[in-house]
Parts: C-alpha cells; structure tokens; sequence
C-alpha cells in the first residue's frame, strides 16, 4: 500500500477540487492509488460537482429572508447554469435555506449542501454574493424579490422614533422604497455618496460633448450643472421620480411626506440591489 501523504492528497484535491478530508478518506480506500481515488470520488458525485465547477454559472435567483421583526435581513444571489435548474424545487429550496442560514450566521459554510445539489441536479450551482444588514437604532429592513426572482433588493430605513416603525405608513413607505430601488436601479442613497470620480467623469463626458463646443466658460458651467442633476435623478435612489407617483414628485419629496405625517424624521440608510448574472 502505498503512502498516504500530505503531497498525494493535496495532489488528489487538485486533481479533483474536492475537500482534503474526502480526497485523504478515498486515497485511503483507494490504497494509496491516486487514479483510483479519482474513480472512487467520481462514483460518489463529488469530483462531478468539482469538474462542473469550472463552468459557468450565470442563471439563477435571487432570493431574500427577513427575520421576523425586520431588524435582520439577508439578500442572496445563487447561480446555476441554465434557467431551468433555476426553476427546480430543490434549488429554490438550496436557496431559501441558504438565505436563512446567512441570516443566522454571516459566514455560514454551505459547501456540503452546495456540492449535494450538484451531484443531484447535474449542473454547478454557486453562491455567487450575498449581502446582509441589521438595523442600528430604529428601523426596518425590508427586501424585495421581483417577479422571476431575477431581481433582488434589501434595504435600511430609519426613523427618528421606536413608535414610528410599527405604524402602517412607515411600513407601506418602506416597501415603496424597495420597489423604487427594483425599478429604478439607482447606485447610491443620495448626492453626496456618489464617488468624487463617477462624478469628474460625467463632467468630462459632457463637457465634450458637441452641446458644449465653443460655448463660453459661464454658459458651460451652467449647462454642465444642468447635466450633471439629470444624472443624479438617475444615479441617486432619493433624486428619482417616485414611481408610485408617475415622477410627479421625487422621492426625497414623498419621505418627506410621509414623515412630516408621522411627525417624525424618516432616514434611507443603505441599501442593495442584485440582478442575476451581474456579478459574474
């Protein structure tokens, strides 16, 4: 028999890209032999999920778990190879397991489930990001996952006052502000989280536009300003026309509304928003 060594299995896991412990478990059934560990890996699906790994996973879902309460919530994105595993039953409920274990534990560990799906299905399946908030002080999370589930958002919104979360308006208002961020596809809260470099970069762009050619330095400004607000009503999530509202008002306009109603001070903290295949 030959001997097992740290060298052989750690040759055998790249071989294989199966776990050490499994690659020295198989080695050792195997005697010793590496091409017959392979064998025996792949006879039990692991090595199948590791050769499958190397293939691009750019379908999926989105999938969201709010703990009860909303003071803790987790946004996932899982990716399989094709639309229809996307559609599985067990992939949709690797999914929401996945959710709710990242809810309890940020760095919860679902390889073993992860590499079982994919033995089972066929298809490589990877958690591709997740992003996970809790609130600070008084507030809700709030998530939102679009038809499809192709569409995800998460978000924090506070207030001023603990009484002011669990009134129907605060409620309904943050889940207008998820269906703004799906919508709308803004990049940041407001204005003055935008990067200094995103914003020298729109400047340049248009100030080399035809529009500006020869124009004089006041008259530049002026239209560069002018540019520069049409892409913050984009670019900004609270810039934005509210789309409950048709764009009559923004929806820095509509929080304002609503809080002067509650009599209370109404904060969009943070928030995320993943599209399938985006992050590939």
């Amino acid at each position: 028999m030959a001997e097992i060594t740290a060298a052989n299995v750690a040759k055998l896991r790249e071989m294989t890209n199966v776990g050490m412990m499994d690659c020295k478990k198989a080695l050792t059934e195997a005697k010793g032999d590496l091409n017959a560990a392979v064998d025996i890996l792949r006879k039990k699906g692991q090595a199948t999920a590791a050769v499958k790994s190397a293939r691009d996973a750019k379908e999926g879902s989105i999938v969201q778990y709010i703990v009860p309460g909303g003071k803790l919530g987790v946004l996932v994105e899982v990716n399989s190879e094709t639309d229809f595993v996307a559609r599985n039953e067990l992939f949709k409920a690797f999914c929401e397991e996945a959710a709710k274990r990242l809810a309890a534990d940020a760095n919860a560990n679902l390889d073993t489930e992860r590499e079982a799906l994919v033995t089972k299905i066929r298809e490589n399946i990877k958690i591709a990001r997740h992003a996970r908030m809790e609130v600070s002080g008084n507030g809700l999370i709030a998530g939102y996952i679009h038809t499809g589930a192709k569409v995800g958002v998460l978000v924090e919104v506070g207030a001023g006052k603990a009484e002011t979360v669990a009134k129907d308006e605060f409620k309904q208002l943050v889940k207008d502000i998820t269906l703004q961020i799906a919508a709308g596809h803004p990049h940041a809260v407001s204005r003055d989280q935008v990067a200094p470099e995103v914003i020298a970069k729109e400047r340049e762009i248009a100030a080399q536009s035809d529009r500006l050619k020869g124009k004089p330095p006041q008259a530049m400004e002026k239209i560069l300003a002018g540019v520069l607000d049409k892409f913050f009503q984009t670019y900004c999530l609270v810039d934005q026309g509210f789309v409950k509202r048709n764009s009559e008002v923004s929806l820095k306009e509509h929080v304002a509304q609503i809080a002067k109603q509650l009599g209370d001070e109404i904060t969009i903290r943070r928030f995320v928003r993943f599209q399938v295949g985006e992050s590939a």
